[in-house]
């Protein structure tokens, strides 16, 4: 099938249509003509029939002509009981040469109808003969000459093969045209496209008036141009924050350096080194943590029932002023050590931001979901800047600003592992402070 490969989409299209309207045209244009010859040869038959019935008529009146009544077109004969002689005929038939001879009248009397040669009648043409008995064993025969028919079967047959290939190739041209006219959408689709670069660009693709498929894909296309533009400007604005950030530490250990080389103090810089080595490695290891995300497939991860009382009693642990409220055993299926990260930073970051506590619980939200909160009772954050605090590198302009001990990536990891796990992430006003919450989907205890 590489000839079919080798075609445009343009002449699948057309090769497909006309094959169709080409068995559509050839099944009706043997239906017609099929249609017609039994039509013929019908119209051939009764008029044979209806002279075979005027016949019977004379002769059950014994008022028998001479010569038989009969039209101009046909050649009528009446033959003996015995089938041997012409005892009477119209006024063209040969009174000497039976129509039909030997068996041809058995068979003709058992309802079939022959066709002799027209010799036998002085006729050019071919007879189709109709035998009937009348009761008293003589027999009605009637020729009806063929070539008429003939003549409008060629004539039918000439008119088909002439109009036939005609009809093909006009329609041929229409749908070329009009596939043509179809597909220039998606042409002018291809060519916006071309023009496309990945550069930054605000150009879209051309969206047809009509309402069809083409529309909706450009429809579907343009969003999707739109959602690579924000993802494009998203990864540059996250480059440049990296670079930012990464240049801080390293422009620290750099002076930190030069200054121990000129006073040969090694052991007095070595602590904030070590310090911005650290703070260098998180950020290191949070941007490797979010890259990961972005490009894994959540629905590819090892996923497992988890208790989440457990998971906050066990980070509870390691601070001295975070406490775990009361509460049932609740269920959720996820990654545990995505989920345990998820705590770790609202945990990490209640506890850098909190004046004297933090308290974190998990309680139910309804039959399908668990309300997991971290709050801490610090400065907190004002209502319209709560939604910033999730994005990469935010930077606050208040007391919550980012202080020595975060990367600044802290809450954009817990929002995209939270959502990984179909979950949300939202911060509210605790009064003092900030509540974290963080909803996931829960697992019936039933099930543990």
């Amino acid at each position: 099938m590489k000839w079919w490969a080798s075609l445009s989409l343009r002449g699948r299209l057309v090769l497909l249509g006309t094959s169709g309207l080409i068995v559509g045209l050839t099944i009706a244009g043997v239906a017609m003509a099929t249609a017609m010859t039994y039509s013929f040869r019908g119209a051939l038959d009764r008029a044979a029939d209806s002279t075979v019935t005027e016949i019977s008529s004379l002769l059950a009146e014994g008022s028998l002509p001479e010569p038989l009544p009969a039209p101009s077109n046909q050649i009528v004969q009446i033959l003996d009981a015995k089938q041997r002689s012409v005892i009477a005929g119209d006024q063209g038939a040969d009174l000497l040469v039976p129509l039909l001879r030997g068996d041809e009248v058995d068979r003709a009397l058992r309802g079939e109808r022959i066709e002799v040669p027209g010799d036998r009648a002085l006729q050019p043409d071919t007879l189709r003969v109709t035998a009937h008995q009348v009761p008293d064993g003589r027999i009605i025969l009637v020729g009806m000459p063929l070539g008429d028919y003939h003549r409008s079967l060629a004539l039918l047959n000439n008119a088909l093969w002439v109009t036939y290939p005609a009809l093909v190739l006009v329609l041929v041209v229409i749908a070329w045209r009009v596939v043509g006219a179809a597909l220039s959408p998606v042409d002018r689709l291809r060519s916006g496209a071309e023009r496309i670069t990945g550069a930054a660009t605000d150009e879209r693709l051309p969206v047809p008036p009509s309402s069809d498929e083409i529309q909706r894909l450009a429809i579907t296309l343009n969003h999707m141009l739109d959602r690579l533009a924000v993802s494009r400007a998203r990864q540059r604005t996250f480059i440049a924050d990296a670079a930012h950030e990464l240049r801080s530490p390293l422009a620290s250990i750099r002076i930190q350096i030069e200054v121990a080389q000129k006073l040969g103090d090694w052991a007095a810089v070595s602590d904030d080194v070590i310090a911005d080595l650290d703070r260098l490695t998180r950020l290191v290891d949070d941007l490797l943590l979010l890259a990961r995300a972005d490009a894994s497939d959540p629905r590819r991860a090892a996923l497992e029932p988890v208790e989440l009382r457990t998971l906050l009693s066990s980070v509870a642990k390691r601070y001295d002023t975070v406490t775990v409220a009361p509460g049932e055993p609740l269920w959720t299926e996820g990654d545990p050590d995505a989920l345990l990260r998820v705590v770790l930073n609202l945990v990490d970051n209640g506890v850098r931001h909190a004046r004297t506590k933090v308290v974190v619980a998990a309680v139910p939200e309804g039959q399908s979901e668990v309300l997991l909160t971290v709050t801490d009772d610090g400065e907190g954050i004002p209502a319209p800047l709560r939604e910033r605090v999730f994005d990469r590198f935010a930077r606050l302009d208040d007391g919550r600003a980012r202080d020595a001990g975060g990367s600044g990536l802290g809450l954009a990891i817990v929002r995209e592992l939270v959502r990984r796990h179909g979950g949300t992430a939202r911060l509210t006003d605790a009064r003092p402070g900030v509540r974290a919450e963080i909803r996931l989907p829960r697992l019936p205890d039933s099930t543990m």
